[in-house]
């Protein structure tokens, strides 16, 4: 579960993390009065006007600008709410934003020059642990640095029956070049954000750039964050945060429908059961020279209402020109699944108007076969998985 830069501030700051500070508006009045309260608490004189959504390069897209004043800021405001903002992370129609942050100007001059640097903590799966990435070049995107100047890129993998270690955080603040107070610094931050990270359930934390300020401070000006689906019955809390505007609309329907549904770009739609076959038969679609347009598990229960509203959810995508179903039938019979198919199609009418190709293997697969083929409807019935790719391409051409 992604979550807004604000959100993941707020996850930040519980756990002891300096952060850029900021106050969410959700109209160019609301931005204003934001400016002023953080005017009085901060001592700020310009704002940051952050487009809140779930994409990063937002800069590029002109989703991020500088106000030097309050008219700036209404201003401001009022252009980046309600615009489609498109950045390398969205697709071309952008995402609308509902919501803007209102931050401190951190970039204040002092003694000494800001530093921009860049961190996150993610898992290591090849080694199955926790990983602190880091940089000294900040505020830049991580994936052109690694192919560029690869050797500016330093990695500290944490030994889960330990945690981070005193030493650790002190070696990343001397890889980054730091000394003094940012130094000690900078070892604050490190050992506060790996504690958020592990403590909040989270998949990735990411901070883009952590900023060394003119007075050595060292803070998070920005916050990507994902929580870990599958812990949030834990983190209720966090589970709050979650805002289904900026989810695929189909995802979200199909989720509250029981359905792992993942919306892909292709042309052809998958209805399986269990998650290793349904990954085999996108292969088996890539194979026929089609493309998956969805990875959808129905799970055990294959029955006419689930399958008629996976029917649904899939037909929801207007790419789709054919619809393949796969079931292997162990816990439930495929004749069991072949009435449910053709029930389910049948109360459909009119609204399937695209091929589909049943493939039924385990228990009274052959009767299902039967049933698919005696019931009059515009299905196309496979027993072997090679049979249904074959289909799949007769389709498609």
């Amino acid at each position: 579960m992604n979550l807004h830069e604000y959100q993941g501030k707020e996850i930040l700051a519980s756990f002891g993390v300096r952060i850029q500070r900021g106050i969410v508006a959700h109209n160019p009045k609301e931005a204003v009065e934001a400016a002023k309260q953080l005017t009085a608490e901060t001592g700020t004189g310009w704002h940051v006007i952050k487009a809140q959504v779930h994409a990063g390069g937002r800069g590029k897209g002109g989703g991020v600008k500088l106000a030097k004043n309050l008219k700036e800021v209404e201003e401001i405001a009022g252009n980046i709410i309600g615009m489609n903002l498109i950045t390398p992370q969205t697709s071309a129609a952008g995402k609308k934003v509902h919501q803007v942050l209102v931050a401190e100007d951190v970039y204040y001059p002092g003694d000494s020059e800001t530093k921009e640097f860049y961190m996150s903590v993610v898992l290591n799966r090849g080694t199955g642990r926790n990983m602190i990435m880091y940089s000294t070049e900040g505020g830049m995107d991580i994936e052109e640095v690694a192919e560029s100047t690869p050797e500016l890129i330093f990695t500290e993998e944490i030994d889960p029956s330990t945690g981070l270690l005193g030493f650790q955080a002190r070696k990343i603040a001397f890889n980054l070049g730091l000394s003094g107070t940012a130094f000690k610094e900078m070892t604050k931050f490190v050992t506060a954000l790996y504690k958020a990270y592990v403590e909040s359930d989270s998949s990735m934390f990411e901070i883009n750039p952590v900023l060394k300020t003119s007075d050595d401070k060292i803070m998070a000006v920005d916050a990507k964050v994902s929580i870990d689906d599958n812990a949030l019955y834990r983190r209720k809390q966090y589970a709050e945060m979650r805002d289904l505007r900026e989810e695929n609309a189909i995802e979200v329907e199909a989720g509250a429908l029981g359905l792992n549904y993942v919306d892909l770009d292709g042309n052809v739609g998958c209805m399986v059961n269990g998650a290793g076959l349904a990954m085999a038969t996108m292969d088996l679609i890539k194979m026929a020279g089609g493309e998956p347009a969805n990875f959808l598990d129905v799970g055990g229960t294959a029955d006419a209402k689930r399958v008629e509203e996976a029917f649904r959810i899939i037909l929801k995508d207007e790419g789709v020109k054919a619809i393949l179903v796969n079931i292997f039938g162990g816990i439930v019979r495929c004749d069991r699944v072949a009435n449910g198919i053709v029930e389910a199609y049948k109360n459909m009418g009119d609204a399937i108007k695209v091929p589909i190709i049943v493939r039924l293997q385990g228990t009274n697969a052959e009767i299902a076969k039967e049933i698919i083929d005696n019931s009059g409807l515009a299905v196309h019935s496979a027993v072997q998985f090679q049979e249904a790719a074959d289909i799949v391409k007769e389709v498609l051409s």
